[in-house]
């Protein structure tokens, strides 16, 4: 039996009868019971997001959200750790490429964000990120697959909310209510992004850090949109140990013996070491792409890029209108079960053409 069937099937083996019977019952109604009892909790957004189609079906539950849409949905959980420091942003239709005078292209914009040391830089992202993009990408929509100047725009981009979240640890004060942090230890926090626009040509995927981006396409064929930024990736050892600095392994490769990536916004003590230029990818959409993944590491740590696109195409094969938020909630509690001890953020994005949804 495969993962997805694990994850998306249910059935029953035998006809139970008796006392066992009985007892199954009672557990059912109960379950019937808390169910109606947690229906206040789903939340029936008053709009649809600016640009969207529909409102945005959304629930908070002990520890974690789920959010579903009819193009998109995503599942953000604390898991095993004592605090969330994981942020998600959607934000559709957040920029447009005029083609001429009489139309636009709408673009979306999908980010997950993975805090390490506090929830403050990570916060940062989700609320700014989106518009310091939209600021500066191209407004053309050259139909050119190189990456050039998608790769400056998100670098310009990149850099500019490094250096608001520096500047703002420099002085001791940061926008979040979720901080925790001392006043002197602001800038020992910081946060991985993967951030995809989407239009409807392409994907512009940049990522800093070891959150990740997987295409799933063609019948759920993983395609690796980023790759993740470890101490010990050759190519990140050697610019690390060029500017002076060291990679310690404990538990795990470890920059200074320190943090666990070689790239993320923030973390101003380990510069220029570790650092929050993004590596960017363009891919071209085709008729065979069916979603898109972006995902912390609380699930990668445990789950395979083929077997993420095996659980989400499987959701998509049961035909649901919101099948993105159920491929996100299963992947959360697959990593769950696998035993993740990080926060877990999931976003699934479907990529089908408008005439197949």
């Amino acid at each position: 039996m495969s993962m997805a069937q694990v994850c998306c099937d249910s059935a029953t083996s035998a006809v139970v009868v008796g006392a066992e019977a009985e007892a199954r019952a009672r557990a059912r109604a109960g379950r019937r019971r808390r169910a109606g009892d947690s229906a206040s909790r789903w939340k029936i957004a008053s709009k649809a997001p600016e640009g969207g189609e529909e409102a945005t079906r959304k629930r908070r539950a002990a520890g974690g959200e789920v959010v579903a849409a009819k193009r998109h949905g995503f599942a953000s959980v604390v898991g095993r750790r004592r605090e969330m420091e994981d942020a998600v942003s959607v934000r559709e239709a957040f920029a447009a490429a005029a083609a001429d005078k009489d139309s636009a292209q709408p673009r979306d914009f999908y980010g997950v964000f993975d805090g390490h040391g506090c929830s403050h830089v990570a916060d940062a992202c989700r609320d700014r990120m989106h518009e310091l993009v939209a600021s500066d990408l191209p407004t053309t929509t050259t139909t050119s697959s190189d990456p050039s100047p998608w790769a400056a725009a998100m670098e310009r981009s990149f850099a500019r909310m490094d250096a608001e979240v520096t500047t703002a640890a420099a002085r001791g004060a940061t926008a979040s209510p979720s901080c925790r942090c001392e006043a002197n230890k602001c800038d020992h926090v910081g946060s991985t992004a993967v951030v995809a626009v989407v239009d409807a040509h392409r994907i512009i995927l940049a990522n800093c850090g070891d959150s990740r981006a997987v295409l799933c396409r063609d019948g759920g064929k993983p395609v690796p949109l980023s790759s993740d930024h470890k101490p010990d990736r050759p190519d990140e050892l050697a610019r690390i140990e060029a500017a002076g600095g060291r990679v310690i392994f404990w538990e795990g490769a470890r920059v200074l013996g320190v943090l666990a990536m070689s790239r993320a916004i923030g973390d101003g003590y380990l510069k220029p070491f570790v650092n929050a230029i993004p590596e960017v990818t363009v891919t071209e959409r085709t008729d065979g792409d069916e979603c898109l993944i972006l995902a912390s590491d609380g699930l990668w740590d445990v789950v395979s890029n083929e077997t993420a696109c095996e659980v989400a195409t499987a959701c998509l094969r049961r035909g649901r209108d919101r099948w993105c938020a159920e491929a996100a909630a299963m992947l959360t509690k697959l990593a769950l079960t696998k035993n993740s001890s990080d926060n877990i953020s999931v976003v699934v994005v479907d990529l089908r053409r408008r005439n197949h949804s």
